[in-house]
């Protein structure tokens, strides 16, 4: 999948050279490396526009080779059904059929529906896969932003709508509008490094932690019974330090999916916008929330709230996190000062600890 996401976060790996720089920025995840470094192996590249970064382990050899095909493979299935920059994918042929017949797009593509439509719901229409109009109506998928006029919005708020897309069954959706978009960039990355978890688990590695652009999962721990320990970057555009390191569980696997808004936006006649649209009005959320991260152990799941609180802001977001029982750590920017709450799943969670 190599379309630049714009309603997710730019993470990274720190120390690596390759920044993620297409999908939307927000909070870096860093996996922290000790002395058992060298007992740990490693696979890298790009993909998806941005990076994959993979450290895995096993107690008995392994086909090195072997596993890094599967992964490549992989990644060529995914792209080849999410990307919308390929007009050959599952989901372009989906989009450029303008009609409101059932059409099948196999059970991956709709068991993503499935959740969006819940984090949709929870998010009173915050969250939304059929944004992807508005996206380039504020030039958000180029390099040229733009400010739309008043018309042109709401005109364009009459193609998007998550009650607009139908799951018929497990492997066909319809439109009920002929000319909806689905794009699901703001699921397919938590979506990939499931898949790539699976990938390796098929392959007998049982401890791993699988990076995308910094949306990442750990399973099990690092040799000598360590755990896996990520660190969140302290979310202001001009700072690229430490805010808090994550001790990932070692008996169950945990995705840490991070959304914000810090690093990408443009600033017009001293009115800065951001790149997270509320899909209820078609406008950048103008709310103090910087990020949110949503550690849970479905990465597909956590993906899409991430987005979705993010785009709630922190109170509307904070009721619904509780409502939902979503473990999630909520950050607001309040003049210079970084304000962090928790919701109530996330203050129970003692599985992982957060300093």
């Amino acid at each position: 999948m190599t379309n630049p996401r714009t309603i997710k976060t730019t993470l990274s790996v720190f120390s690596r050279s390759t920044p993620r720089h297409c999908f939307t920025a927000c909070m870096t995840l860093i996996m922290l490396t000790g002395c058992s470094e060298p007992t740990i192996q490693k696979l890298e590249g790009p993909v998806q526009g941005t990076t994959y970064h993979i450290s895995y382990w096993s107690e008995s050899p392994v086909d090195t080779k072997d596993i890094k095909s599967g992964i490549e493979n992989e990644f060529a299935v995914i792209d080849k059904l999410l990307s919308n920059y390929r007009t050959d994918s599952t989901i372009e042929i989906f989009n450029s059929v303008e009609n409101t017949g059932s059409q099948e797009v196999g059970g991956e593509i709709v068991s993503l529906v499935k959740i969006a439509q819940i984090v949709n719901r929870a998010s009173q229409g915050c969250y939304d896969l059929t944004i992807k109009p508005l996206f380039d109506l504020w030039g958000f998928r180029g390099d040229t932003p733009t400010i739309p006029t008043d018309s042109t919005l709401l005109n364009t708020l009459k193609k998007i709508g998550m009650e607009k897309l139908e799951v018929v069954d497990e492997t066909h959706l319809r439109k009920k509008q002929a000319d909806l978009k689905v794009d699901l960039s703001s699921i397919a990355q938590g979506y990939s490094v499931e898949r790539i978890g699976k990938v390796l688990t098929q392959k007998g590695i049982t401890h791993y932690l699988v990076e995308i652009g910094g949306e990442l999962k750990t399973n099990g721990y690092k040799p000598g019974l360590q755990p896996w320990r990520i660190a969140v970057e302290r979310p202001l555009p001009e700072e690229r330090t430490m805010h808090k390191i994550v001790t990932m569980p070692k008996d169950a696997p945990m995705a840490v999916m991070t959304s914000g808004t810090y690093r990408h936006y443009f600033d017009d006649h001293g009115q800065r916008y951001s790149h997270i649209l509320d899909a209820r009005n078609g406008r950048p959320v103008i709310h103090n929330l910087v990020s949110v991260t949503v550690l849970l152990g479905d990465p597909s799941i956590a993906d899409a709230w991430s987005t979705a609180l993010l785009c709630l802001g922190q109170k509307d977001g904070m009721t619904a996190a509780n409502a939902a029982k979503i473990p999630a750590l909520f950050i607001e920017l309040q003049g210079a000062e970084l304000i962090e709450s928790r919701s109530d799943a996330l203050n129970t969670l003692t599985t992982l600890t957060i300093h």
